[in-house]
C-alpha cells in the first residue's frame, strides 16, 4: 500500500514539475528565443564600404517593418537576408559585404520589436512580414535573381519563404531544425509542444523547397550541433548540399576563410557533369 502511495506521489510531483516548467516556457519563451536591440527613430545607419538605403513599410496597420537595402552597381541579383535572434540590423548590416562583394544587393529586415520595427511579434506575423519583404524584392528582381539567406533563427523563415515561392537559391547558415528540438535538447524529458508558441519547423518547410538548397554549418557549433545540419540535408537530398566549416562555432562562422570560399563557390554555381562511366561509381569491393 505504501509503495502505491509513493508511486502516486512521485507521479504527482513529476506532473507538477512539468506543468510549472510548461507554464514558464509558455510565458517566458520569447525571452530566450528573441533578444532584440531597440533603436531610436532618429538613429542613422552607416557602414564602411557599403551603400545602404533605409526604408520602412507597413505590412499591417499595427506594424512597421524597418529594413536596409544595400545597393551595388549593375547587380547580378539580390539576397534577402533573414538574421538571427539577437540585436538589430544595426550590427547585422555589416554582413551584407559578404554578398555585395560578389555583385549582389542585400535586403535585410528587422523583426517586430527589433531595431525600429514595431508591432506584436508572433510567428504568424513574422511569416507575413518576411513574405511582404520578399514581395518587395520581386518588384525589382525576377525570382530567378532572388537568393534567400537565413542564419540561425532566420533559417526557419528563409526555408518557409523558399517553400512558398520560387527563388533561385536557398542558403541556410547554422540552421535550426526547429525550436521544439532546441528545447528538447536542453529539457529532453519535457513534453514542450503544448506550451510552445514560437515553433519554426525548418525541417517541414524544406520538404517543399524546389530550388537548390545550400547548408553551411560549423563543426564546433555548441549551440546547434552539426548533426542538425546533417539531418536537415537528408530531408531534400537531391537539391541539398552541405558544407562543413571545420573549427567554426555558431556565432563566429563568418570569421573563417573557408566560409567565404564556400560563398564564392555557391554564387558562381559551377555545374560539373560527372561521366559515371569514367569513375568508380559502379565499383564494388565484393566483385
Amino acid at each position: 500500500m505504501n509503495i502505491k502511495i509513493d508511486i502516486y506521489l512521485a507521479v504527482a510531483i513529476i506532473a507538477v514539475v512539468i506543468l510549472v516548467l510548461g507554464i514558464f516556457i509558455y510565458f517566458f519563451q520569447h525571452k530566450f528565443f528573441f533578444q532584440p536591440e531597440k533603436l531610436p527613430p532618429d538613429f542613422k545607419f552607416a557602414y564602411d564600404n557599403l551603400k545602404a538605403e533605409e526604408k520602412t513599410v507597413e505590412p499591417e496597420p499595427s506594424a512597421k517593418i524597418n529594413y536596409l537595402h544595400f545597393q551595388v552597381d549593375s547587380p547580378k541579383g539580390v539576397v534577402l537576408y533573414l538574421k538571427g535572434n539577437t540585436k538589430s540590423i544595426k550590427g547585422w548590416g555589416k554582413f551584407a559585404i559578404d554578398f555585395t562583394r560578389l555583385g549582389y544587393e542585400v535586403i535585410m529586415m528587422d523583426y517586430r520589436g527589433f531595431g525600429k520595427s514595431t508591432g506584436k511579434r508572433t510567428v504568424e506575423a513574422m511569416k507575413r512580414d518576411s513574405q511582404f519583404i520578399y514581395n518587395i524584392a520581386k518588384k525589382e528582381f525576377s525570382e530567378d535573381k532572388i537568393v534567400v539567406y537565413g542564419r540561425s533563427l532566420g533559417s526557419g523563415f528563409a526555408a518557409r519563404l523558399a517553400s512558398k515561392n520560387n527563388p533561385r537559391l536557398l542558403i541556410l547558415t547554422s540552421p535550426l531544425y526547429s525550436l521544439l528540438r532546441t528545447i528538447h535538447r536542453y529539457l529532453p524529458f519535457m513534453p514542450a509542444k503544448p506550451f510552445l508558441r514560437y515553433n519554426i519547423p525548418t525541417f517541414q518547410y524544406l520538404k517543399n523547397v524546389r530550388c537548390p538548397i545550400k547548408i553551411i554549418h560549423g563543426s564546433d557549433d555548441r549551440l546547434v550541433p552539426l548533426r542538425t545540419a546533417v539531418d536537415l540535408s537528408e530531408i531534400n537530398p537531391e537539391r541539398t548540399r552541405l558544407y562543413v566549416i571545420l573549427g567554426a562555432g555558431h556565432i563566429n562562422i563568418h570569421q573563417f576563410e573557408e566560409y567565404h570560399r564556400v560563398m564564392e563557390e555557391i554564387f558562381e554555381e559551377k555545374k560539373i557533369v560527372i561521366d559515371s562511366a569514367k569513375t568508380s561509381l559502379g565499383y564494388s569491393h565484393r566483385k
